[in-house]
């Protein structure tokens, strides 16, 4: 990847001095609460690097650096390349959300991965879900999270991102915020959410939800979604889609019968391969389709 020192080139001398670093490495490998179930999961996907610019890149925001995990084609005319805000699991960019996002550069994408709990503490470090929901997740506000992702935007615009051909894809946690990012940013063309909550709690930290905001999405997503998924019961995802149909959207959700709760991801007990691979293609057809690549 291009080097941290090449991308502050682009921003103004007085920012580097008062800038303090939110996060101070993503690291390498898979987050402490999945790694118990490795062991299970032998089909683990691994995408090389080869003919990318792929590494860890810091973001600036209105209160320092943000650490993410950016990668793109390494080409020689540089630029003009479609962008896609990679939002993560409640378990942060990890290995398997660095590995998203080359999947999507070896296919001509700039693809950008945020890590979205800096502030709060690193999920990547602890041992199990109910501590990272405790500690972090339900303490990390929308808003929070949707400045940082508009602060990556402008980052990609001034690394050769396209932001006439912007979509956003997340799981899971990162699914939700898919929903209402792609409500928040007039600039995203399309979004791909996997199995993101649609109801909720309302609290500060949460003031909306995704059946909130289905009636004003101005670009179109699509809900992937698991039939067997014991934490989004099916009939919140018919909720959503009767909200979406009263709001004329074009959105759209397809749910895998068969499939649990993060059938995605290759590292977990829970992956569904023929799934993963049709959503897979899904994603990409979407974006072809709304005009994202």
């Amino acid at each position: 990847m291009t080097t941290d020192a090449e991308f502050d080139s682009l921003l103004p001398a007085a920012t580097h001095n008062r800038r303090e670093f939110l996060a101070a490495s993503l690291g390498a490998g898979f987050a402490l609460a999945v790694q118990p179930a490795l062991a299970q999961t032998p089909n683990i996907i691994r995408t090389g690097s080869e003919g990318l610019d792929a590494g860890e890149v810091r973001i600036p925001v209105s209160d320092g650096e943000l650490v993410a995990y950016a990668a793109r084609p390494a080409t020689a005319a540089a630029g003009g390349w479609p962008t896609v805000l990679v939002v993560s699991e409640i378990f942060g960019v990890h290995e398997y959300i660095q590995d998203v996002c080359r999947r999507l550069a070896q296919l001509g994408y700039l693809a950008i991965a945020p890590e979205l709990f800096a502030r709060q503490g690193d999920p990547r470090s602890l041992s199990s879900i109910p501590e990272i929901q405790a500690k972090i997740t339900s303490r990390t506000p929308d808003a929070q999270v949707f400045a940082d992702l508009d602060a990556c935007v402008a980052w990609a615009g001034r690394q050769g991102g396209d932001l006439q051909r912007l979509a956003v894809t997340g799981f899971c946690w990162g699914g939700r915020i898919t929903w209402l990012y792609a409500a928040h940013n007039p600039k995203i063309r399309a979004g791909v959410a996997w199995y993101g909550r649609l109801v909720g709690t309302v609290n500060e930290f949460t003031p909306q939800h995704p059946t909130d905001i289905a009636g004003r999405l101005p670009a179109p997503v699509l809900g992937l979604y698991g039939g067997q998924d014991a934490g989004i019961p099916q009939e919140t995802v018919e909720q959503m889609r009767q909200a979406l149909g009263q709001g004329r959207s074009a959105s759209q959700i397809h749910v895998y019968p068969d499939a649990p709760h993060a059938f995605h991801a290759d590292y977990r007990p829970s992956f569904r391969a023929e799934a993963a691979a049709d959503g897979w293609q899904r994603l990409l057809e979407w974006l072809k389709q709304h005009g994202v690549r």
